[in-house]
């Protein structure tokens, strides 16, 4: 600004800093947030993993792949949780960062504030001053001497005439001094003003510069997240392949089987008439259970994907 005793411009600049300080605030409330959301979530999916029943009295193939269902459920709740710690530590590392700017900026404060303050006292009394000298007149003073009664009044006008040019030569030297002093601190405050500002500038570079990595961090954190859980469905999947029906079929056929002979037929006695000869029917022997035919393949409802093949994955 033209005005010297402004602060303008310098009050924009520190507005400024203290919006951007207030963002990062923003973002680390955000972060901390999420980062509640996140535990929240992985702590319920670790409990529906443990506590809820599923698929419990499967046998063979299929309940090792329903074990490491719900194995890797509980893994990706824990990695919820680990996300949850690690966007805390970030939201600790923004604010950190926030409070480092903030102290050493407060540094350069006290100095403009201190300058400012200078600056204005200064100006104000060299401004007084100035204004001193414009209020004497000498060559008003002098008038009185063309008129002066009588010799005594004239040594009285003279005397004073004499005091005041003394007093307006010393006011003068006294604005002087106070001009150049003005000067010498109007210098220094520029010199200060700039290094302030140089210093806002790189610090307000390095502040859009730490929040965009921090952003991109936990952009990346997210991303690493549904890798990992990715990864985890992926061992469900190679489960599911290793499952086999006609596996799981025989297995529950061996462990619940009764035998591998059918029933005798029932042979008729005669216990109303013993004297009736009668020739027992002879009951044949009995006949091996032969093996069912082949399994049926497992077939799709129209409009259901088909078995084993679910939005692009299958055995396959």
């Amino acid at each position: 600004s033209t005005d010297l005793t402004s602060t303008v411009g310098y009050d924009s600049i520190i507005q400024h800093l203290n919006d951007g300080r207030k963002n990062c605030k923003e973002f680390e409330d955000f972060l901390k947030e999420r980062a509640i959301i996140e535990e929240k979530y992985g702590k319920e999916l670790i409990n529906l993993s443990k506590k809820k029943p599923c698929g419990q009295t499967e046998l063979n193939t299929l309940k090792r792949s329903l074990d490491v269902f719900k194995q890797q459920i509980d893994n990706v709740g824990q990695g919820h949780i680990q996300l949850a710690q690690s966007l805390r530590e970030e939201a600790k590392k923004m604010e950190d960062f926030r409070e480092k700017q903030k102290l050493h900026r407060k540094k350069i404060e006290l100095i403009m504030e201190a300058i400012h303050k200078n600056r204005n006292l200064q100006y104000k009394k060299t401004m007084e001053v100035k204004l001193m000298c414009c209020c004497f007149l000498p060559c008003g003073c002098t008038q009185p001497l063309l008129h002066v009664p009588c010799l005594s009044c004239f040594w009285q006008l003279f005397l004073k005439l004499a005091q005041t040019k003394s007093a307006l030569e010393d006011t003068d030297r006294s604005y002087q001094q106070s001009v150049t002093t003005m000067e010498k601190i109007r210098e220094e405050w520029q010199n200060e003003h700039i290094k302030a500002c140089e210093f806002f500038e790189t610090q307000e570079c390095e502040r859009i510069n730490y929040f965009r990595n921090a952003l991109w961090l936990h952009v990346n954190q997210l991303s690493l997240g549904c890798v990992q859980n990715d990864e985890k469905y992926e061992e469900i999947r190679k489960s599911l392949e290793m499952c086999s029906i006609e596996k799981d079929v025989d297995f529950f056929v061996n462990l619940r089987k009764t035998g591998s002979l059918a029933p005798a037929p029932v042979v008729y006695e005669n216990y109303y008439n013993a004297q009736r000869n009668v020739t027992p029917a002879r009951s044949p022997a009995p006949v091996p259970i032969s093996r069912r035919g082949p399994l049926p393949t497992p077939t799709s409802a129209p409009g259901e994907p088909d078995y084993a093949t679910v939005d692009g994955y299958s055995l396959v």
